[in-house]
Protein backbone atom coordinates (compact mmCIF):
# COMPACT_ATOMS: atom_id res chain seq x y z
CA UNK A 1 0.00 0.00 0.00
CA UNK A 2 1.21 3.80 -0.77
CA UNK A 3 2.06 6.11 2.04
CA UNK A 4 0.89 8.85 -0.13
CA UNK A 5 -0.24 9.42 -3.52
CA UNK A 6 -1.20 12.90 -4.82
CA UNK A 7 -3.89 13.63 -7.77
CA UNK A 8 -4.60 16.99 -9.61
CA UNK A 9 -7.09 18.19 -11.47
CA UNK A 10 -6.04 19.60 -14.82
CA UNK A 11 -9.62 20.75 -16.20
CA UNK A 12 -12.90 21.45 -14.35
CA UNK A 13 -15.19 21.53 -17.62
CA UNK A 14 -14.95 21.05 -21.44
CA UNK A 15 -13.77 24.25 -22.10
CA UNK A 16 -11.09 24.89 -19.18
CA UNK A 17 -7.79 26.09 -20.30
CA UNK A 18 -5.21 23.87 -21.53
CA UNK A 19 -1.98 25.15 -19.70
CA UNK A 20 -2.79 24.69 -15.82
CA UNK A 21 -2.88 20.51 -16.45
CA UNK A 22 0.55 20.80 -18.32
CA UNK A 23 2.01 22.92 -14.76
CA UNK A 24 0.09 20.28 -12.31
CA UNK A 25 2.33 17.59 -14.59
CA UNK A 26 5.42 19.30 -15.00
CA UNK A 27 5.68 20.98 -11.42
CA UNK A 28 3.28 19.04 -9.27
CA UNK A 29 5.06 15.65 -9.09
CA UNK A 30 1.39 14.04 -9.58
CA UNK A 31 0.16 10.42 -9.37
CA UNK A 32 -2.84 10.59 -11.65
CA UNK A 33 -3.95 13.64 -13.30
CA UNK A 34 -7.69 13.81 -14.34
CA UNK A 35 -9.36 16.11 -16.87
CA UNK A 36 -13.14 16.32 -15.68
CA UNK A 37 -14.63 17.60 -18.98
CA UNK A 38 -18.13 16.26 -18.87
CA UNK A 39 -21.85 17.57 -18.26
CA UNK A 40 -25.41 17.16 -19.01
CA UNK A 41 -25.00 19.95 -21.40
CA UNK A 42 -21.65 18.25 -22.51
CA UNK A 43 -22.79 14.83 -23.10
CA UNK A 44 -25.89 16.13 -25.15
CA UNK A 45 -24.08 18.26 -27.53
CA UNK A 46 -21.37 14.95 -27.69
CA UNK A 47 -24.59 12.95 -28.86
CA UNK A 48 -25.55 15.67 -31.30
CA UNK A 49 -22.24 15.45 -32.92
CA UNK A 50 -22.26 11.67 -33.18
CA UNK A 51 -25.14 11.39 -34.72
CA UNK A 52 -24.41 13.99 -37.33
CA UNK A 53 -20.91 12.39 -37.67
CA UNK A 54 -20.66 8.80 -36.16
CA UNK A 55 -16.71 8.85 -35.65
CA UNK A 56 -17.24 11.96 -33.58
CA UNK A 57 -18.73 12.44 -30.29
CA UNK A 58 -15.86 12.89 -27.75
CA UNK A 59 -14.53 15.61 -26.46
CA UNK A 60 -13.96 18.65 -28.83
CA UNK A 61 -10.69 19.39 -27.46
CA UNK A 62 -9.37 16.00 -26.84
CA UNK A 63 -7.14 16.21 -29.47
CA UNK A 64 -5.25 19.62 -28.13
CA UNK A 65 -5.57 18.32 -24.51
CA UNK A 66 -3.29 15.05 -25.47
CA UNK A 67 -0.93 16.13 -27.65
CA UNK A 68 0.38 18.55 -25.17
CA UNK A 69 0.30 16.81 -22.16
CA UNK A 70 1.00 12.78 -23.39
CA UNK A 71 5.04 13.07 -23.74
CA UNK A 72 5.20 14.35 -20.23
CA UNK A 73 2.17 11.66 -18.88
CA UNK A 74 4.74 9.09 -20.22
CA UNK A 75 8.15 10.44 -19.55
CA UNK A 76 6.94 11.50 -15.52
CA UNK A 77 4.89 7.72 -15.43
CA UNK A 78 1.49 10.14 -14.24
CA UNK A 79 -1.70 7.94 -15.52
CA UNK A 80 -4.31 9.84 -16.83
CA UNK A 81 -8.35 9.32 -16.23
CA UNK A 82 -10.67 11.89 -18.19
CA UNK A 83 -14.55 11.77 -19.31
CA UNK A 84 -13.21 13.33 -22.62
CA UNK A 85 -14.53 10.12 -24.50
CA UNK A 86 -18.27 11.89 -23.63
CA UNK A 87 -20.50 10.14 -26.60
CA UNK A 88 -17.89 7.90 -27.88
CA UNK A 89 -15.13 6.51 -25.73
CA UNK A 90 -13.56 4.34 -27.78
CA UNK A 91 -13.19 6.49 -31.08
CA UNK A 92 -11.78 9.08 -28.90
CA UNK A 93 -9.37 6.35 -27.24
CA UNK A 94 -7.99 5.18 -31.06
CA UNK A 95 -7.63 9.23 -31.56
CA UNK A 96 -5.04 9.22 -28.48
CA UNK A 97 -3.50 5.70 -29.84
CA UNK A 98 -3.25 7.61 -33.31
CA UNK A 99 -1.99 10.54 -31.58
CA UNK A 100 0.91 8.45 -29.69
CA UNK A 101 1.76 7.15 -33.07
CA UNK A 102 2.41 10.33 -34.39
CA UNK A 103 4.57 11.33 -31.67
CA UNK A 104 6.39 8.07 -31.37
CA UNK A 105 5.13 6.92 -28.15
CA UNK A 106 4.05 3.35 -27.06
CA UNK A 107 1.26 3.77 -24.71
CA UNK A 108 -2.00 2.02 -23.83
CA UNK A 109 -5.49 3.44 -23.30
CA UNK A 110 -8.52 1.64 -21.51
CA UNK A 111 -11.72 2.90 -22.54
CA UNK A 112 -14.91 2.29 -20.62
CA UNK A 113 -18.36 2.03 -21.93
CA UNK A 114 -21.53 1.16 -21.14
CA UNK A 115 -22.98 4.46 -19.52
CA UNK A 116 -25.01 4.43 -23.12
CA UNK A 117 -28.53 3.28 -22.09
CA UNK A 118 -30.70 4.64 -24.77
CA UNK A 119 -31.13 0.68 -25.77
CA UNK A 120 -32.60 0.24 -22.39
CA UNK A 121 -35.19 2.72 -22.51
CA UNK A 122 -39.22 2.34 -23.49
CA UNK A 123 -39.77 5.98 -23.06
CA UNK A 124 -42.23 5.27 -20.25
CA UNK A 125 -39.92 6.10 -17.41
CA UNK A 126 -41.02 9.19 -15.46
CA UNK A 127 -38.60 12.28 -15.71
CA UNK A 128 -37.23 13.04 -12.43
CA UNK A 129 -37.91 17.14 -13.83
CA UNK A 130 -41.36 16.58 -14.40
CA UNK A 131 -42.90 13.48 -13.34
CA UNK A 132 -44.00 12.90 -16.83
CA UNK A 133 -43.17 9.82 -19.28
CA UNK A 134 -39.76 10.61 -20.96
CA UNK A 135 -41.81 10.80 -24.61
CA UNK A 136 -43.31 14.11 -23.13
CA UNK A 137 -40.47 16.07 -23.84
CA UNK A 138 -39.94 15.23 -27.06
CA UNK A 139 -38.46 12.53 -29.52
CA UNK A 140 -35.75 10.57 -27.31
CA UNK A 141 -32.37 10.95 -29.21
CA UNK A 142 -29.86 9.87 -26.07
CA UNK A 143 -29.65 8.47 -22.63
CA UNK A 144 -26.44 8.14 -20.06
CA UNK A 145 -26.34 6.97 -16.68
CA UNK A 146 -23.72 8.32 -14.36
CA UNK A 147 -21.24 5.28 -13.70
CA UNK A 148 -19.68 4.62 -10.92
CA UNK A 149 -15.98 4.18 -9.70
CA UNK A 150 -16.72 -0.02 -10.23
CA UNK A 151 -16.10 0.83 -14.25
CA UNK A 152 -13.35 2.56 -13.72
CA UNK A 153 -11.52 -0.15 -11.41
CA UNK A 154 -10.99 -2.67 -13.53
CA UNK A 155 -9.08 -0.26 -15.55
CA UNK A 156 -6.83 1.21 -13.35
CA UNK A 157 -5.51 -2.88 -12.93
CA UNK A 158 -4.50 -2.88 -16.87
CA UNK A 159 -1.58 -0.31 -15.83
CA UNK A 160 -3.03 1.38 -18.81
CA UNK A 161 -1.63 5.05 -19.07
CA UNK A 162 -4.94 6.61 -19.80
CA UNK A 163 -8.40 5.67 -18.80
CA UNK A 164 -11.00 7.32 -21.15
CA UNK A 165 -14.56 7.20 -19.99
CA UNK A 166 -17.75 9.02 -20.74
CA UNK A 167 -20.35 9.58 -18.40
CA UNK A 168 -19.17 9.06 -15.25
CA UNK A 169 -19.81 10.54 -11.76
CA UNK A 170 -17.77 13.54 -11.35
CA UNK A 171 -16.23 12.75 -7.67
CA UNK A 172 -15.77 9.11 -9.42
CA UNK A 173 -12.85 9.90 -11.18
CA UNK A 174 -11.11 10.39 -8.47
CA UNK A 175 -11.89 8.31 -5.74
CA UNK A 176 -11.13 5.22 -8.02
CA UNK A 177 -7.63 5.67 -7.65
CA UNK A 178 -7.60 6.19 -3.83
CA UNK A 179 -9.85 2.68 -3.66
CA UNK A 180 -6.86 1.32 -6.13
CA UNK A 181 -3.83 2.32 -4.33
CA UNK A 182 -4.97 1.58 -0.41
CA UNK A 183 -7.25 -1.20 -1.37
CA UNK A 184 -10.64 0.69 -0.42
CA UNK A 185 -13.66 -1.32 -0.66
CA UNK A 186 -16.96 -0.43 -1.93
CA UNK A 187 -18.96 -1.40 0.89
CA UNK A 188 -16.88 0.98 3.50
CA UNK A 189 -19.25 3.55 3.41
CA UNK A 190 -17.26 6.17 5.15
CA UNK A 191 -14.11 5.40 2.98
CA UNK A 192 -16.31 6.25 -0.38
CA UNK A 193 -17.42 8.85 1.43
CA UNK A 194 -14.32 10.97 2.52
CA UNK A 195 -13.24 9.64 -1.47
CA UNK A 196 -16.05 11.52 -2.96
CA UNK A 197 -15.57 14.88 -0.64
CA UNK A 198 -11.91 15.04 -2.08
CA UNK A 199 -13.01 14.06 -5.82
CA UNK A 200 -16.32 16.70 -5.10
CA UNK A 201 -13.98 19.47 -4.30
CA UNK A 202 -10.86 18.89 -6.66
CA UNK A 203 -13.76 18.43 -9.85
CA UNK A 204 -14.20 21.96 -10.66
CA UNK A 205 -10.49 22.53 -10.83
CA UNK A 206 -9.95 26.27 -10.77
CA UNK A 207 -13.42 27.16 -8.65
CA UNK A 208 -10.89 25.71 -5.83
CA UNK A 209 -8.17 27.96 -6.26
CA UNK A 210 -10.55 31.19 -6.51
CA UNK A 211 -11.81 31.60 -9.64
CA UNK A 212 -15.58 31.63 -9.31
CA UNK A 213 -14.71 32.16 -5.90
CA UNK A 214 -13.21 35.83 -7.12
CA UNK A 215 -15.33 38.66 -6.52
CA UNK A 216 -13.54 42.42 -5.49
CA UNK A 217 -17.30 43.80 -4.98
CA UNK A 218 -18.27 46.95 -5.59
CA UNK A 219 -18.84 48.97 -2.35
CA UNK A 220 -16.25 46.79 -0.04
CA UNK A 221 -12.51 47.46 -1.95
CA UNK A 222 -10.96 43.92 -1.55
CA UNK A 223 -13.76 41.61 -1.01
CA UNK A 224 -12.56 38.45 -2.35
CA UNK A 225 -9.60 39.37 -4.16
CA UNK A 226 -7.81 36.45 -5.84
CA UNK A 227 -4.48 37.60 -7.02
CA UNK A 228 -2.95 36.52 -10.73
CA UNK A 229 -6.44 34.98 -11.96
CA UNK A 230 -5.07 35.22 -15.56
CA UNK A 231 -2.51 32.40 -14.47
CA UNK A 232 -5.01 30.78 -12.24
CA UNK A 233 -3.43 27.29 -10.72
CA UNK A 234 -5.35 24.38 -10.63
CA UNK A 235 -5.44 22.12 -7.41
CA UNK A 236 -3.94 18.92 -6.32
CA UNK A 237 -4.32 16.91 -3.12
CA UNK A 238 -2.00 14.80 -0.92
CA UNK A 239 -4.18 11.71 0.18
CA UNK A 240 -2.97 9.37 2.95
CA UNK A 241 -4.41 5.57 3.21
CA UNK A 242 -7.21 7.32 6.27
CA UNK A 243 -8.80 9.22 3.43
CA UNK A 244 -7.14 12.39 5.70
CA UNK A 245 -6.20 14.89 2.39
CA UNK A 246 -4.40 18.35 1.82
CA UNK A 247 -5.13 20.74 -0.99
CA UNK A 248 -2.63 22.43 -2.60
CA UNK A 249 -1.06 24.40 -5.60
CA UNK A 250 2.24 24.75 -7.88
CA UNK A 251 4.19 27.69 -5.88
CA UNK A 252 4.00 30.67 -8.19
CA UNK A 253 0.64 29.78 -10.26
CA UNK A 254 -2.09 32.45 -9.46
CA UNK A 255 -5.32 32.09 -7.52
CA UNK A 256 -5.17 31.17 -4.06
CA UNK A 257 -6.63 27.90 -1.81
CA UNK A 258 -8.04 29.03 1.71
CA UNK A 259 -10.83 27.74 4.31
CA UNK A 260 -13.03 30.00 2.35
CA UNK A 261 -12.70 29.17 -1.04
CA UNK A 262 -12.65 25.47 0.07
CA UNK A 263 -15.74 25.62 1.69
CA UNK A 264 -17.59 27.00 -1.24
CA UNK A 265 -16.64 24.34 -3.51
CA UNK A 266 -17.59 21.45 -0.51
CA UNK A 267 -21.32 22.85 -0.60
CA UNK A 268 -21.26 23.71 -4.70
CA UNK A 269 -24.76 22.18 -6.36
CA UNK A 270 -24.93 20.37 -3.17
CA UNK A 271 -28.79 20.50 -2.15
CA UNK A 272 -28.72 18.09 1.19
CA UNK A 273 -24.91 17.80 2.51
CA UNK A 274 -26.11 14.95 4.61
CA UNK A 275 -27.53 12.85 1.73
CA UNK A 276 -25.14 13.57 -1.54
CA UNK A 277 -26.12 11.22 -3.89
CA UNK A 278 -23.31 9.59 -6.03
CA UNK A 279 -23.16 5.81 -8.07
CA UNK A 280 -20.53 5.12 -4.96
CA UNK A 281 -22.32 6.67 -1.94
CA UNK A 282 -24.92 8.55 -0.71
CA UNK A 283 -22.13 10.88 1.15
CA UNK A 284 -22.05 12.41 4.20
CA UNK A 285 -20.54 16.12 3.95
CA UNK A 286 -22.14 17.24 7.66
CA UNK A 287 -19.17 16.04 9.94
CA UNK A 288 -16.25 17.63 7.42
CA UNK A 289 -13.04 19.13 8.94
CA UNK A 290 -11.18 21.62 7.21
CA UNK A 291 -8.13 23.24 8.48
CA UNK A 292 -6.01 25.48 6.85
CA UNK A 293 -2.40 24.34 7.60
CA UNK A 294 0.25 26.57 5.49
CA UNK A 295 -0.09 29.60 2.49
CA UNK A 296 -2.43 27.82 0.16
CA UNK A 297 -3.16 24.58 2.08
CA UNK A 298 -6.46 23.19 3.42
CA UNK A 299 -6.66 19.75 5.04
CA UNK A 300 -9.98 18.08 4.45
CA UNK A 301 -10.82 15.16 6.82
CA UNK A 302 -14.28 13.72 8.52
CA UNK A 303 -16.24 12.41 5.39
CA UNK A 304 -18.76 9.67 5.82
CA UNK A 305 -21.41 7.78 4.01
CA UNK A 306 -24.56 5.17 3.63
CA UNK A 307 -24.25 2.51 1.16
CA UNK A 308 -24.61 3.58 -2.33
CA UNK A 309 -27.98 4.15 -4.00
CA UNK A 310 -30.01 0.95 -5.79
CA UNK A 311 -30.48 2.88 -9.01
CA UNK A 312 -28.28 5.22 -11.29
CA UNK A 313 -28.77 8.77 -12.65
CA UNK A 314 -29.51 8.89 -16.31
CA UNK A 315 -29.47 11.91 -18.23
CA UNK A 316 -32.18 11.57 -21.59
CA UNK A 317 -31.33 13.73 -24.40
CA UNK A 318 -34.43 14.67 -26.49
CA UNK A 319 -35.08 16.71 -29.69
CA UNK A 320 -36.07 20.48 -28.64
CA UNK A 321 -36.25 21.76 -32.29
CA UNK A 322 -34.62 25.44 -33.17
CA UNK A 323 -33.94 28.60 -31.66
CA UNK A 324 -33.38 31.16 -33.27
CA UNK A 325 -31.85 34.65 -32.29
CA UNK A 326 -30.92 38.08 -33.19
CA UNK A 327 -29.65 40.77 -31.82
CA UNK A 328 -28.60 44.53 -32.31
CA UNK A 329 -27.24 47.34 -30.25
CA UNK A 330 -28.41 51.00 -29.46
CA UNK A 331 -26.34 53.74 -27.83
CA UNK A 332 -26.36 56.95 -26.96
CA UNK A 333 -28.75 59.26 -25.26
CA UNK A 334 -31.75 57.40 -24.81
CA UNK A 335 -30.45 54.11 -25.65
CA UNK A 336 -33.15 52.26 -23.78
CA UNK A 337 -35.98 53.22 -24.51
CA UNK A 338 -35.28 53.33 -28.62
CA UNK A 339 -34.56 49.35 -27.29
CA UNK A 340 -37.52 49.17 -26.31
CA UNK A 341 -39.34 50.19 -29.08
CA UNK A 342 -37.52 48.00 -31.12
CA UNK A 343 -38.34 44.93 -28.89
CA UNK A 344 -41.80 45.71 -28.78
CA UNK A 345 -41.76 45.97 -32.33
CA UNK A 346 -40.75 42.42 -33.01
CA UNK A 347 -42.77 41.30 -30.45
CA UNK A 348 -45.85 42.48 -32.51
CA UNK A 349 -44.41 41.44 -36.01
CA UNK A 350 -43.72 37.80 -33.98
CA UNK A 351 -45.90 37.36 -31.64
CA UNK A 352 -48.61 34.53 -33.29
CA UNK A 353 -46.20 32.47 -34.66
CA UNK A 354 -43.41 32.49 -31.14
CA UNK A 355 -45.63 32.35 -28.09
CA UNK A 356 -42.74 32.01 -26.19
CA UNK A 357 -40.53 34.65 -27.30
CA UNK A 358 -38.11 36.19 -25.62
CA UNK A 359 -36.61 40.05 -25.10
CA UNK A 360 -33.69 40.52 -23.53
CA UNK A 361 -32.23 44.20 -22.90
CA UNK A 362 -28.47 43.25 -22.44
CA UNK A 363 -26.89 45.73 -19.94
CA UNK A 364 -29.83 46.59 -17.98
CA UNK A 365 -32.71 43.83 -17.75
CA UNK A 366 -31.01 40.63 -19.31
CA UNK A 367 -30.01 38.45 -16.51
CA UNK A 368 -32.25 39.51 -13.54
CA UNK A 369 -35.14 40.92 -15.87
CA UNK A 370 -35.83 43.83 -13.26
CA UNK A 371 -34.73 47.12 -12.68
CA UNK A 372 -32.68 48.47 -10.02
CA UNK A 373 -33.51 52.02 -9.11
CA UNK A 374 -30.15 53.35 -7.55
CA UNK A 375 -28.51 52.22 -10.96
CA UNK A 376 -29.16 54.95 -13.91
CA UNK A 377 -30.05 53.99 -17.58
CA UNK A 378 -26.72 52.65 -19.29
CA UNK A 379 -25.80 54.72 -22.30
CA UNK A 380 -25.64 51.31 -24.25
CA UNK A 381 -27.77 48.56 -24.45
CA UNK A 382 -28.04 45.09 -26.58
CA UNK A 383 -31.42 43.71 -27.43
CA UNK A 384 -31.39 40.15 -27.92
CA UNK A 385 -34.49 38.34 -29.55
CA UNK A 386 -35.37 34.26 -29.14
CA UNK A 387 -37.57 32.54 -30.13
CA UNK A 388 -38.05 28.15 -30.44
CA UNK A 389 -39.56 26.50 -33.37
CA UNK A 390 -39.69 22.99 -34.78
CA UNK A 391 -37.65 24.14 -38.35
CA UNK A 392 -34.92 25.52 -38.79
CA UNK A 393 -36.63 27.82 -41.38
CA UNK A 394 -39.21 29.36 -39.12
CA UNK A 395 -36.61 29.56 -36.23
CA UNK A 396 -34.17 31.84 -38.62
CA UNK A 397 -37.30 34.32 -38.80
CA UNK A 398 -36.21 35.76 -35.15
CA UNK A 399 -32.71 36.86 -36.67
CA UNK A 400 -34.14 38.20 -40.10
CA UNK A 401 -36.78 40.23 -38.19
CA UNK A 402 -34.22 41.84 -35.82
CA UNK A 403 -31.64 42.69 -38.93
CA UNK A 404 -34.61 44.77 -40.79
CA UNK A 405 -34.24 47.17 -37.70
CA UNK A 406 -31.47 48.36 -39.32
CA UNK A 407 -33.70 50.77 -41.76
CA UNK A 408 -37.08 50.12 -40.57
CA UNK A 409 -36.53 52.16 -37.70
CA UNK A 410 -36.04 53.26 -34.60
CA UNK A 411 -32.68 55.03 -34.72
CA UNK A 412 -29.41 54.32 -34.32
CA UNK A 413 -29.35 50.40 -34.03
CA UNK A 414 -25.96 48.61 -35.18
CA UNK A 415 -23.79 46.01 -34.54
CA UNK A 416 -26.95 43.19 -35.94
CA UNK A 417 -25.98 39.38 -35.62
CA UNK A 418 -28.77 36.35 -36.19
CA UNK A 419 -28.25 32.89 -35.35
CA UNK A 420 -30.22 29.34 -35.52
CA UNK A 421 -29.35 26.70 -33.15
CA UNK A 422 -30.43 22.93 -33.18
CA UNK A 423 -31.68 22.25 -29.59
CA UNK A 424 -31.38 19.04 -27.56
CA UNK A 425 -33.07 19.11 -24.11
CA UNK A 426 -32.43 17.47 -21.11
CA UNK A 427 -34.69 15.47 -18.66
CA UNK A 428 -33.12 12.57 -16.27
CA UNK A 429 -34.49 9.53 -15.15
CA UNK A 430 -33.76 6.55 -12.79
CA UNK A 431 -32.63 3.25 -13.86
CA UNK A 432 -31.62 -0.21 -11.62
CA UNK A 433 -27.90 -0.29 -12.00
CA UNK A 434 -28.10 -4.61 -11.95
CA UNK A 435 -29.31 -3.58 -15.73
CA UNK A 436 -26.25 -1.30 -16.46
CA UNK A 437 -22.95 -3.36 -17.14
CA UNK A 438 -19.83 -1.39 -17.83
CA UNK A 439 -17.36 -2.78 -20.95
CA UNK A 440 -13.51 -2.52 -20.59
CA UNK A 441 -11.76 -2.40 -24.13
CA UNK A 442 -7.90 -1.83 -24.35
CA UNK A 443 -6.21 -0.39 -27.45
CA UNK A 444 -2.33 0.09 -27.95
CA UNK A 445 -0.35 2.42 -29.63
Amino acid sequence: MNERIRIGCGAGFSGDRLEPALVLLQQANLDYLVLECLAERTIALAQKRKRQNPPLGYDPLLERRIELLLPDLIARNVRLITNMGAANPLAAAEKICGIARRLNLSITVAAITGDDVFHLLSGDEKALETGQPLTASGPLVSANAYLGADAILPALATKANIIITGRVADPSLFLTPLMHEFGWLPDNADQMGQGTVIGHLLECAGQLTGGYFADPGMDVPGRKNVPDLAHLGHPFADILPDGTATFGKVAGTGGLLTLATAKEQLLYEVMDPSRYLTPDVVADFTQVRLEEVGPNQVRVSGGRGQAAPGTLKVSVGYDAGFVGEGEISYAGSKAVGRAQLAGAIIQERLRDRFPDLRVDYIGSTSVHRTSFGEYPDPYEIRLRVAGKASTASMAALVGEEVEALYTNGPAGGGGARKYVHELVGIVSTLMDRRTITPQLTLFQS
